[in-house]
Order: C-alpha cells, then structure tokens, then sequence
C-alpha cells in the first residue's frame, strides 16, 4: 500500500512538472509573439523609442548652458526697458512744456 502511494505522489508531481512547463512555454510563445522579435509592433515601438533617446541625449548637458544665457539676456533686457523708459519720459516732457 505504501509503494501504491508512493508512486501515486511520483506520478502526481511529474504531472505537475509536465503540465508547468507546457504552460510556460505557451505563455513563452504568446509573449514573442506581442514584443519578443524584431518585426512586431512593440519591438518597433522600442527601436523608435531608443532611437529617440539617443538623439536628445545631449540635452541636459545643453540646457544648463541655455539657462545661463537667457539669464544674461533678461538682464540686458532689463537695462534696455530702464533705458526705453528713460527715453519715453524725455519725449513726453519735451512734447509737453
């Protein structure tokens, strides 16, 4: 009676061992078939994606320096606006006496 249950657990997990791996494999396959080779959609989407990556890789290193810029221009730009101020006040008072 022993062996018979023995070999019943055997028979059992080798079951379970055979049934795990065909489910694995068929969810293996379903997930190459969404993105898993080089010709479908989310392989391409990928690609695209990398591609844009590496394109504007540089642009944080280039937006720091295009920070400091345009604070140097708002400051010249200040200077202008104090100095177009300055002309509209002698306009005025020369236009009225």
């Amino acid at each position: 009676m022993d062996i018979f249950l023995m070999l019943c657990t055997i028979l059992a997990v080798v079951l379970l061992v055979i049934v795990l791996v065909s489910y694995l494999s068929a969810i293996i396959k379903l997930l190459n078939s969404i993105g898993g080779l080089g010709d479908s959609y989310l392989a391409k989407l990928r690609l695209g994606l990398r591609a844009i990556e590496t394109e504007t890789g540089h642009l944080p290193t280039e937006v720091s320096k295009l920070n400091s810029a345009l604070i140097d221009t708002a400051e010249g730009l200040k200077v202008v606006n104090a100095n177009l101020e300055g002309t509209i006040e002698a306009v005025v008072s020369q236009k009225n006496p």
